[in-house]
């Protein structure tokens, strides 16, 4: 097993394939299924792909394919840029005056 009952997890599910899309939904839209993923917590012991049930924060009961255990964000906002560093000192200077020692 490597998830066990009530391990925070996120699961996908394909809501719509790609043939049964709305025919006012843009062209490259139409190409792709829509899909969902969803976090809970697990109800039942399962493995990576099963389909299991979670149950959300909000308490709805909701069935997927099990993708991943405790899931986290791995996005961020890029490289530290040093000449914006210098802008807000700049920005801090003409603004009120003073720069970093003051």
């Amino acid at each position: 097993m490597v998830a066990k009952k009530n391990d925070w997890v996120i699961v996908h599910n394909v809501v719509l394939d790609s043939k049964d899309r709305a025919p006012q939904v843009p062209d490259d839209t139409k190409q792709v299924p829509l899909e969902m993923w969803v976090k809970g917590f697990l109800n039942k012991d399962a493995n990576i792909g099963d389909l299991v049930e979670i149950t959300t924060i909000t308490g709805r009961k909701v069935n997927g394919n099990l993708v991943k255990v405790n899931p986290y964000y791995t996005h961020d906002y890029g490289k530290c840029i040093p000449e914006l560093l210098q802008i807000g000192l700049q920005a801090k200077e003409i603004l009120f005056g003073g720069g970093l020692n003051d």
